[in-house]
């Protein structure tokens, strides 16, 4: 199915998922059942040709390690790794150890296409964990569908896509962008729909008084115009309220001067920052050199900089920011504690877990899962086998809808200066995802 077909996608903007249902669920990390399925021949789990041998079978890693984005595509190739051993410390995939081919996107979408059809043609892995930006995503997509292959892509995204080869790990607009707004305007729904995990004097500014003005800042690609076309709609035609400026720069920016200046005459009510990349190391630096003060005055939301960013920024720089996402390295749950420790003894005690480094590391996991309830590493029974299964993943419990992304709780993290963020609101539910959200296309 194209990005442009909403076929199937007229869902309600909104909905929460109280029960389970009876979808596959398999606990994370040490209770992890892999290599439990009777080894089966590799000539009757293997028909189409992938690189699979009696005991290992292909997969790749395909993100960027060098240029701008690789500051935050490092720790998906992180996590990434670290999933992977892990499933090969449980005995691996229907009886073969996963070995990864990796390849560099370079913060290049050509590049990206290139590698894709590498991995694909040439490698023929079994499935690919990769990609960061929606103009990666959408230049390696056509290559997916032409030769079959499945994507696993970890990142927040714009939503208005869905293909039958891609498998959408991170957040789509209505649970992203549209309950971060929500929240941030003390919207009925979020009342209704959200809890707040810590008390009045513990929320911060964002917590206190909602907000009515709006200025919109991105990096200047698919992924932050599209976001902030989806946001302005709401803002001005949901919210009835409004937005008092919208300005882009190219990836890699370092210039920001001009646009702080201009939103020291709005004085908006929130800065709305959709910025990504090194350009924050920037951005944050000279905002808090021209003076916003992000914990007692300026309001300011992200659904761009997770922990990975602000190892680069700087917590003192970006203290008192709000952030929309999925997954803290903070939230306090047996799978997380035991997810945190696992990366930071594989990668260091220094290292950080941001949202889509946390999604990244679903991939391998999920994948693997259905590849062993369809006992099978053929991709089109794959990705049939994907749908209904369910994960004890460090975020919470993730379940993977019909439309190929993900159930999964929505939660407002406030940044320390120590580069973590309190978690101090979430939805009470699961929000289903809805890529193609009327009124918002």
């Amino acid at each position: 199915m194209s990005d442009k077909d909403p076929r199937s996608f007229s869902l309600p903007r909104r909905t929460v998922l109280g029960g389970l249902g009876a979808a596959m669920a398999v606990p994370l990390l040490p209770k992890l059942a892999f290599g439990q399925t009777a080894k089966l021949a590799t000539a009757a789990i293997n028909t189409t040709g992938l690189n699979v041998s009696d005991s290992v079978v292909k997969v790749g890693i395909l993100h960027s390690v060098t240029g701008t984005m690789a500051i935050s595509e490092t720790g998906s190739v992180e996590a990434e790794k670290l999933a992977i051993s892990q499933i090969n410390a449980r005995g691996g995939v229907l009886g073969r150890k996963i070995e990864f081919i990796q390849e560099d996107g370079a913060s290049d979408w050509p590049t990206f296409a290139e590698k894709s059809k590498k991995l694909l043609t040439e490698d023929k892995v079994a499935a690919v964990f990769g990609c960061w930006t929606s103009a990666s995503r959408k230049a390696v997509l056509p290559v997916f569908e032409q030769y079959k292959g499945i994507l696993y892509y970890p990142t927040f995204y714009e939503g208005l896509e869905q293909s039958h080869d891609v498998f959408y790990e991170g957040q789509e607009a209505t649970q992203q962008i549209i309950a971060g707004l929500d929240w941030v305007t003390q919207a009925p729904i979020a009342e209704q729909e959200g809890e707040w995990l810590v008390p009045e004097d513990k929320r911060g500014i964002g917590g206190t008084k909602g907000a009515k003005t709006f200025y919109l800042l991105g990096s200047d690609y698919i992924w932050p115009r599209t976001s902030n076309k989806i946001a302005r709609k709401h803002i001005e035609n949901h919210l009835k309220l409004e937005v008092v400026g919208e300005e882009y720069f190219p990836l890699g920016s370092t210039e920001f001067q001009s646009v702080i200046n201009k939103i020291k005459l709005k004085k908006p009510d929130v800065i709305y920052a959709i910025i990504v990349g090194g350009s924050n190391v920037a951005f944050y630096k000279q905002l808090k050199a021209a003076g916003i003060d992000m914990v007692n005055k300026q309001k300011l939301l992200t659904i761009s900089v997770t922990e990975d960013e602000i190892r680069g920024i700087g917590g003192d720089n970006i203290v008192g920011a709000y952030a929309s996402m999925k997954y803290f390295q903070s939230q306090d749950n047996p799978v997380n504690k035991e997810f945190v420790k696992e990366f930071k003894t594989m990668w260091g005690a220094d290292s950080v877990i941001g949202d889509v480094t946390q999604a990244a590391y679903e991939g391998p996991l999920l994948w693997a899962l259905a590849c062993e309830k369809a006992k099978s590493f053929d991709t089109d029974k794959v990705i049939a086998a994907q749908v209904g299964v369910e994960l004890d993943a460090p975020e919470g419990k993730v379940k993977v809808h019909e439309n190929h992304h993900l159930w999964s709780k929505t939660k407002i993290g406030r940044a320390r200066t120590d580069g973590q963020y309190d978690v101090i609101w979430q939805t009470k539910e699961w929000v289903e995802p809805n890529p193609f959200p009327a009124g918002y296309q």
